[in-house]
């Protein structure tokens, strides 16, 4: 409102010089300023109307009539009236065209708004910071009028009553497996977080999430669901533990409930404003929105990562690839990890804030921005958009006229130049082989080409479960572990066609018994080599760590082969791979009364070699326990 003051301050001071000779249009014009200075909007506006009408020349009361509806956020009158303001009469302030042609861009009058703020480029012989806007607005223009000529495919789908109310419904936060949807709803001022699992199919009634987070005095809203949905970071402001006016919070699912909210305190908040939070799907990497110094613009967005011994790093800007000296808000990090859907109003756009998306590269840096189009953009605002882990879905909250409540959320196909990256997932519930008890175990997905963890996580010890978000065209190790049970080991190759392919695992685990074996799928050769490949080092660090903990355990490595090549070198072949595992183990602290090892060659396949994939299964490293 700030340029707008201006404006009107400046223009009361030629008041006496700006009468208008008509007796009764200066009289409204003067009742109008009592209902001003009153906030009596209404009645003021009344009055400004019956002094145009009156004179209709009455340049002054036209621009207050501007103002006035600028500040209710009625742009089109606004527009109307500062438009009449430039017609009447010659203009002594230029800075009207530059407020005049604003509103133009902001209500999507894109040709006259270029036009109107040509008009005060001309007239403006001197920098300033509307110049510098007027130049960028020109752009938005120019940008605006290319896109909607080239309009991207757009059919929103409203959510329906058992989402969205009366109420205002908005932020909408999405599990990678599309099956639980948490959103913030505002009830009469008061935000709090409400929660609908799809069954069959179908979206439930919405109900209030839980009373450890929801609470009658502060708002708890902007929020980032973990893909797994154990996870909820969120905004709360004003509460007695913040260290500023708005921090990030966090809560964990326990059972069917939520944990009480831990403040993620400093370096993450801080006197400034954090607001907003998008959590990577590794769980390792915080986006988020403040005000705090050293940034570019009003709101930036800044990244912190989880270090090892569970502190965060000091926040880093984002950088001038994706922050503007404009604002950025609404970071969401799709499961791809690599793809950041956000809004601005400093990139060439619609008017206002838009939403873009940015690529991170392998460099560790953001691409430029792109902007999704007309009309999921408009001269709107738009904020708050998050994409389904398939990639086909966005969800986001608008007022688009005819739904429940005056802000409701709403579902879009994607078009295919804004997709992010293909994912799958894997879902999964660990049980007790025998009981089939529901176990609590920790979960390790490791990308083999990079060594990162993708997911490294305890499942539920009343639900067992876990989900894990994948990128395709990766090989990934895959781990399981529990006190007093075998480990658990698998390998996923993941390609591009099995993109959107979910993997749905029901993983019983035997108890360490005497007799008792475990392939280890993550342990590799280079044909007829016997050096363990560094993608080895994740399933055998594992393996350290299980004797390690069960300090009586005795168990012998086996090395196996298919009956390619001669008996006698596949026999030798297998021992020496055997023995690097021993080795390995021995290396890294693990006694030898814990181990043997022993190669077996081709005499105990698992498979029929008469295949590629039998002689694939039956090249193995195993285990097996020989004493508890």
């Amino acid at each position: 409102m700030r340029n707008y003051l201006l404006i009107f301050l400046s223009l009361l001071a030629l008041h006496v010089n700006a009468q208008s000779p008509i007796r009764k249009a200066q009289n409204s014009f003067d009742d109008a300023q009592q209902f001003v200075r009153q906030n009596i909007f209404d009645e003021a506006l009344k009055n400004l109307d019956a002094a145009v009408k009156a004179d209709p020349k009455f340049q002054l009361a036209y621009i207050q009539l501007g103002v006035l509806y600028k500040r209710l956020k009625n742009n089109e009158k606004a527009k109307e009236n500062f438009r009449q303001a430039v017609n009447v009469a010659p203009v002594s302030d230029h800075v009207l065209y530059f407020t005049l042609g604003e509103l133009e861009l902001q209500t999507g009058d894109y040709a006259a708004a270029k036009k109107t703020l040509s008009v005060f480029l001309e007239k403006e012989n001197k920098t300033t910071e509307f110049t510098e806007k007027a130049k960028k607005y020109q752009a938005d223009c120019d940008f605006a009028i290319e896109a909607i000529n080239k309009p991207v495919p757009y059919k929103p789908l409203n959510m329906g009553f058992y989402i969205n109310s009366e109420y205002r419904d908005y932020f909408p936060a999405l599990t990678a497996d599309g099956q639980t949807l948490i959103f913030t709803r505002n009830v009469r001022g008061n935000e709090d977080f409400y929660v609908s699992e799809k069954k069959n199919n179908e979206w439930q009634q919405a109900q209030p999430l839980s009373d450890n987070i929801n609470t009658p005095n502060f708002n708890e809203g902007a929020q980032s669901l973990s893909p797994d949905g154990k996870y909820l970071f969120f905004t709360g402001c004003n509460r007695p533990d913040g260290l500023g006016r708005c921090d990030i919070y966090i809560s964990k699912k326990t059972g069917n409930g939520w944990s009480k909210p831990l403040n993620l305190g400093k370096p993450i908040n801080s006197e400034h404003w954090e607001s907003q939070p998008a959590i990577s799907p590794d769980g390792n990497t915080l986006y988020f929105v403040s005000n705090r110094p050293g940034g570019f613009g009003g709101y930036d967005i800044w990244r912190s990562t989880l270090q090892d011994d569970g502190n965060w790093t000091e926040p880093t800007n984002l950088g001038p690839n994706i922050n503007t000296p404009y604002d950025e808000v609404t970071p969401f990090m799709h499961v791809d990890g690599r793809t950041l859907y956000f809004s601005s109003d400093g990139w060439p756009g619609f008017g206002q804030k838009d939403i873009y998306y940015s690529r991170l590269q392998d460099d560790g840096n953001f691409g430029k921005p792109v902007n999704l189009g007309y009309p999921i953009n408009t001269f709107n605002d738009e904020t708050g958009f998050i994409v389904s882990a398939d990639g086909k879905e966005g969800y986001f909250s608008a007022d688009l006229g005819g739904g429940f409540g005056n802000v409701d959320i709403y579902k879009l196909e994607l078009p295919q130049n804004i997709k992010p990256l293909p994912v799958t997932y894997v879902k999964g519930v660990v049980k007790d082989k025998q009981t089939l008890k529901m176990l609590e175990a920790s979960v390790l997905i490791v990308n083999l080409k990079t060594n990162n963890a993708v997911y490294n996580e305890y499942t539920n010890a009343e639900t067992g479960d876990f989900i894990a978000v994948m990128p395709v065209n990766q090989e990934y190790a895959f781990n399981i572990l529990a006190d007093g049970y075998l480990m658990y080991s698998h390998h996923f190759n993941i390609r591009n066609d099995d993109a959107n392919k979910p993997v749905n695992f029901e993983i019983l685990l035997d108890k360490i018994t005497v007799g008792a074996d475990v392939t280890l799928n993550n342990i590799f050769f280079d044909t007829n080599k016997y050096e363990l490949l560094p993608a080895s080092l994740v399933e055998l660090n594992l393996l350290a760590e299980v004797l390690k903990s069960n300090p009586t355990l005795l168990i012998e490595i086996q090395g196996h082969t298919d009956n390619v090549g001669d008996l006698k070198a596949n026999q030798k072949l297998s021992e020496n791979r055997a023995k690097a595992v021993y080795d390995y183990l021995i290396s890294n602290g693990i006694s030898s009364k814990q181990l043997s090892y022993k190669g077996y060659g081709e005499n105990m396949p698992k498979s029929n070699n008469d295949t590629e994939e039998g002689r694939s299964r039956n090249r193995r490293t195993e285990f097996k326990v020989i004493k508890i």
